[in-house]
């Protein structure tokens, strides 16, 4: 079986408080992927509470997003209407949730990969993909790069270098 990991497709990242022209750009891309894919299909939601500004992160990133309940949290509509199961929540940037639900999958029945999609390559992607990479050692894991996109264009191709250098398959074609 092979998993496709749907990362953080929000309104926020995409057009809203901290979206961009080339987030915008793949959703198209990443509906084709889900739509195209077969496995298991699994995606996570960036979720923030009214104290986010107060928060690490928020010190760190001053611009509120992905309140819960807002319209901004939730997963862009093309998207969210290919996917089955619920989307893991997750308050900070890898998921342990997500570790242990690919676990959980994996001991059940080997996974052949991993592939990761979403927003942004600089931050979520990288972040769920290393911990993934250090939760299950012998599972391939991949990201596509033409369902991604960083804070920049330039931040984008630091972290597929960045994967790549840790044993994660960046998709070139």
């Amino acid at each position: 079986m092979k998993a496709l990991v749907v990362v953080d497709m929000q309104n926020d990242f995409i057009d809203g408080a901290l979206g961009t022209a080339e987030a915008v750009s793949i959703v198209p891309a990443v509906a084709e992927k889900i739509r195209t894919f077969d496995g298991l299909v699994l995606a996570t939601r960036d979720t923030h509470q009214p104290d986010y500004l107060q928060t690490q992160e928020g010190r760190n990133l001053p611009v509120e997003h992905c309140i819960e309940g807002t319209f901004g949290w939730k997963i862009r509509p093309e998207i969210a209407e290919l996917i089955c199961e619920p989307p893991i929540n997750k308050p900070t940037f890898g998921s342990e949730a997500l570790a242990a639900r690919l676990k959980a999958a994996n001991d059940e029945e080997p996974l052949e990969s991993i592939t990761l999609v979403g927003l942004c390559t600089d931050i979520c992607v990288i972040s769920n993909a290393l911990l993934l990479k250090a939760a299950m050692p012998e599972v391939p894991i991949y990201v596509d790069p033409s369902c991604c996109a960083g804070v920049t264009p330039e931040s984008h191709e630091r972290a597929l270098g960045a994967m790549e250098s840790c044993q994660i398959h960046v998709i070139r074609e």
